[in-house]
């Protein structure tokens, strides 16, 4: 794995999802594949069309799609599942957590656009709360994915692991930071900038790219941050968090998610029980998403590399 990251935009997720979901269901007899009449959104519709005995088009009935795919896991297939990330997530929870979770049944779910990603579809598509509803969820596994290398290697690794697994993307393009064919270790925190020992930015998803633009802007005053990309927010890396917690005595963590619940708490349960250091976040607050492109719901909610590093500073003055 090799960070390459220069500030250039990435090859766009729906094409990676697109490309990768057939290549693992020809490798793997055992995976299948199941929509929410989204496939034209990710780009499976055609080949779904031409693999109808591998790809599943189960209509605007998500939580029916999810109790499909468990009894599908129940006989020994692989089941991918998609769709945007409320109806992954709100809509369809209680057949996750039973009929997937409790049940011992092996489901990858990918819950596209999520947070502020949404942008124009508005606040009853833009979930701030799915992390927090996963990380609930006894031996789940809550993915923010940062780039298309990250979410390609995720979802290869996804569809052999055991349990509920969860996977927040995008569909646009996000900044590039990992050189193609990467490959990452679920559960491990990857430190994409190491500079100094005044703060630490904890990361995931579309912020860890803002984490890199503010070590910039910081750089330029003096304060020198180490960035962590936490794509795996559970399980979390509690010994990463903890090192450079430590060290720097100063914790910042950044999310597309709400505060309460999603990698804010993962990081403040952890620090709290172990290393009590400032802790200061950049995350949604107690609000509901609304209609606007993303540049400008980045902005309303404070998830700009300018809010970072406000953040850090103050994290800093606490210490």
């Amino acid at each position: 794995m090799k960070v390459v990251y220069n500030g250039e935009k990435d090859r766009a997720f729906k094409d990676v999802l697109g490309a990768t979901i057939p290549r693992l269901a020809q490798e793997d007899k055992d995976v299948v594949y199941l929509d929410a009449d989204l496939m034209n959104c990710i780009g499976t519709a055609k080949w779904a069309k031409e693999n109808p005995d591998r790809a599943i088009n189960c209509g605007i009935a998500e939580a029916n799609m999810v109790g499909i795919a468990a009894g599908m896991s129940a006989v020994g297939f692989k089941p991918i599942v998609h769709t945007f990330g409320p109806f992954a997530s709100r809509r369809c929870y209680d057949q996750v957590f039973l009929s997937g979770a409790y049940a011992g049944n092996s489901v990858t779910i990918i819950g596209t656009d999520p947070g502020v990603c949404a942008a124009f579809n508005g606040g009853t598509h833009m979930p701030f709360e799915d992390m927090a509803l996963y990380r609930a969820i006894p031996g789940a596994y809550v993915f923010d994915i940062t780039d298309a290398a990250m979410l390609e290697s995720v979802l290869e690794q996804c569809k052999d692991i055991e349990g509920v697994k969860y996977i927040r993307v995008g569909r646009k393009n996000n900044k590039k930071m990992y050189e193609d064919g990467s490959k990452f270790e679920i559960g491990k925190g990857i430190v994409v900038k190491e500079d100094g020992a005044d703060a630490v930015v904890i990361a995931c998803g579309i912020m860890v790219a803002k984490a890199m633009e503010a070590a910039e802007l910081l750089a330029k005053e003096g304060v020198k941050i180490t960035v962590i990309d936490m794509f795996t927010v559970k399980p979390l890396d509690e010994e990463l968090v903890l090192k450079y917690a430590k060290s720097t005595g100063a914790v910042v963590t950044a999310e597309n998610h709400n505060k309460i619940g999603g990698l804010y708490s993962a990081v403040a349960e952890v620090l709290s029980r172990r290393q009590p250091v400032p802790v200061e976040y950049v995350a949604i607050e107690d609000e509901f998403g609304e209609v606007g492109p993303q540049d400008y719901l980045e902005d309303r909610f404070k998830l700009t590399a300018e809010h970072i590093a406000q953040k850090v500073k103050a994290a800093i003055a606490r210490k």
